[in-house]
């Protein structure tokens, strides 16, 4: 039986390791008299081309999609050059003007601006879907001691276990379905989400097993015409791309001084996230977007609220360079 993906819940707060370091930041208000909140325009005569191009393994030039060596893969999208993003994991809503890239639920339509990628929960379960797992798939879920093993920030979220190749293939059959969802509604490219859930399981999974099941549904995106994305894990490095990863979306590389890492093994297919309540949100910002926002070399730079609010909501943020 498979599982029906639920909603996405109001974006998380920031739980993700940083070499042992957890990002501990206050609260901000901030006030952005820049902030672009117009719906676009129907008409899109104007937007921007995604680009188009056959992935192969990791090539000696970081940032080049061209396929190289003998396992040529189906041709597929990838980022626009010049393209404004929006990230609406909270809630599905007509973007801002000049967005051309959209990040939404599986369970949400693709926006079609020009360039749709679709999340998916990779690594664990969604919320709303731990018991349907449990009941119909529990070997699939990662015990300790007998019991399902939660993620410590988020406990309606259960790890799932990639620790053997068998258990690898049946959660990417599982998953795989939504995959194929996401191709059948037209979006570009999938982003599964908790890659790094081996981080927190007591030493019962490694970077290798999840590596092992993502690359697994790299096949299965590429397989529907679709790219796909790493989602954070800097720690990577280059191995997230010989995985078959084509781009990469990365929440607060400013902080921690990680974009550069990610453009150098995607070039310019990373999409930067800035979260408000970071502090000096506004500074980094505007460092990012000089460092990276601008020019034929940029790469999209989005400052968002974390809980990823719809427009008219109070805390909305939405900023581009």
């Amino acid at each position: 039986m498979s599982v029906a993906p639920a909603p996405h819940p109001p974006r998380r707060a920031d739980r993700r390791t940083h070499h042992g370091r957890m990002l501990l930041c206050a609260a901000l208000t901030v006030v952005l008299a820049g902030c672009a909140t117009d719906p676009a325009p129907d008409d899109t005569d104007d937007q921007v081309p995604a680009t188009s191009a056959t992935v192969g393994p990791v090539p000696d030039d970081a940032g080049s999609s061209g396929a190289t060596g003998s396992t040529a893969r189906p041709e597929v999208s990838l980022l626009p050059a010049g393209a404004q993003v929006d990230y609406q994991l909270g809630g599905a809503y007509d973007p801002p003007q000049g967005v051309t890239v959209v990040v939404r639920d599986v369970t949400a339509e693709p926006a079609g601006l020009g360039y749709d990628l679709c999340y998916v929960n990779g690594f664990q379960t969604q919320p709303g879907d731990s018991e349907a797992w449990l009941s119909d798939h529990p070997d699939l879920v990662l015990h300790v001691d007998g019991a399902p093993l939660e993620d410590p920030d988020w406990p309606d979220e259960l790890l799932l276990d990639t620790s053997t190749a068998e258990k690898r293939e049946a959660i990417a059959e599982i998953l795989g379905e939504q995959v194929d969802t996401c191709a059948e509604k037209g979006f570009d490219a999938v982003e599964p989400d908790n890659l790094d859930s081996y981080t927190r399981s007591h030493g019962l999974l490694t970077e290798a097993d999840n590596l092992a099941l993502a690359s697994l549904l790299v096949e299965r995106a590429h397989a529907a015409g679709m790219a796909i994305a790493q989602k954070n894990t800097v720690e990577l490095g280059d191995r997230g791309k010989a995985a078959g990863f084509d781009l990469a979306v990365a929440e607060d590389c400013a902080v921690y001084d990680e974009c550069g890492d990610y453009t150098a093994v995607y070039g310019r297919q990373v999409i930067e996230i800035v979260y408000d309540d970071a502090p000096d949100f506004e500074e980094l910002l505007e460092t990012s977007c000089a460092d990276h926002g601008h020019g034929d070399d940029s790469i999209p730079v989005v400052g968002r609220d974390r809980p990823l609010s719809l427009p008219g909501d109070p805390g909305y943020t939405f900023v581009t360079c």
